[in-house]
This record gives structure tokens, C-alpha cells and sequence, in this order.
């Protein structure tokens, strides 16, 4: 497991799987820009985006992802913000987490997009207040994480992402860029 340092900062980093081509970042938004892998998506949950979206259109919900997914893009990958920014961007997973600490697991979505609202989700680990670890993202059209194996999937990888720091004794920015360091 690499990471990436997304903004030259130290602010906002993203995982690299061993074996994966790229990062996670790069990753999600290769696929949502993609029109012939999101075609494949929404053509498996169709199901799922009708019931809870209301959009039966897949070149619709096609449309909307990579509108959507540009915007977002623009966000992560053109940052020049400060930390508190990238507060205001993501929120705790945990909907009932009123004040995140350290190692915390967040979420990150789109905008609102064409009278709904976004199915774009980024996930990551927070180090301390405005440095993140993104370990993954998916496009999610369930209420629970646990309803969908893709979803299911990114809880997988965020969990192994926070124990593979743990393990480490990374438990905030400062012990993941003495990380870094001696890896390096």
C-alpha cells in the first residue's frame, strides 16, 4: 500500500493499493467519466436507481454522474484551499458522529445534480483537522452502505486502510509523515 500526495501539501492524500494501476482518487473519477463502465453500472443497478432516485433514464443518470463527477474533480484535484476547506468538505461516515477525531472514517459527495441529489461518495480517513487519506470511492444508490457488495466493498477497503495505519502506529498526521519518511 502506497499513497499519493494529492495537493503537494501533505493535505489531502490518497491510497494505491498494491497490484492497482493508480490511486484511488484517479480511480473513481476514471470511472465516472467513463460513459461505457457507467453504462454497465447503472444498467446492473437500474433496480436500485429507479427505486431510490426516481431516475429511470440511464443515459440520464450517465449525464448526470460525469456533470457531477467533473465538478467534484475540480474540487480534490485543482485544491488550493486551506485545511478547513477540506472540514467542510467531508463528513463523518458515521451519521451520528457530531465531531470527528483522529482516524475517523468520512465521506465525501457530489453536489446536487438535476433535482436530485449526488450518488458520488469518496471515502477516507481523517489524521487530524484538514488532512485526509482517501482510501476509495463508489457511486452509491442504497440507504446502507451494507444493502450493495460494491458499497460493502468500500467499507472493506477503509477498514483495512485504518487498521494498516494502526498497525503502523500511524494515529495522526504527524506519525504518518514520520511514515512516510522512513519508508522512503
Amino acid at each position: 500500500m502506497n499513497f499519493d500526495d494529492i495537493t503537494g501539501n501533505g493535505y489531502l492524500w490518497a491510497v494505491k493499493y498494491d497490484n492497482e494501476p493508480d490511486n484511488e482518487l484517479h480511480r473513481v473519477f476514471s470511472e465516472w467519466n467513463n460513459p461505457l463502465w457507467l453504462d454497465a453500472f447503472f444498467t446492473k443497478h437500474f433496480q436500485d436507481l429507479n427505486n431510490y432516485f426516481k431516475v429511470t433514464s440511464i443515459e440520464q443518470a450517465i449525464d448526470d454522474t460525469i456533470e457531477d463527477a467533473d465538478k467534484l474533480q475540480a474540487v480534490f484535484l485543482d485544491f488550493e484551499g486551506e485545511p478547513e476547506d477540506l472540514e467542510r468538505l467531508f463528513k463523518p461516515l458515521d451519521n451520528t458522529v457530531t465531531y470527528p477525531k483522529e482516524m475517523e472514517k468520512m465521506k465525501a459527495r457530489g453536489e446536487k445534480v438535476n433535482s436530485h441529489d449526488s450518488w458520488l461518495r469518496i471515502y477516507a480517513i481523517r489524521l487530524t483537522d484538514g488532512k485526509y487519506i482517501i482510501t476509495g470511492g463508489t457511486i452509491k444508490l442504497t440507504r446502507e452502505m451494507k444493502d450493495r457488495e460494491h458499497t460493502q466493498n468500500e467499507l472493506v477497503k477503509i477498514d483495512r486502510v485504518r487498521r494498516f495505519l494502526i498497525e503502523e502506529g500511524i494515529i495522526d498526521d504527524e506519525g504518518f509523515i514520520d511514515y512516510l519518511a522512513e519508508i522512503s
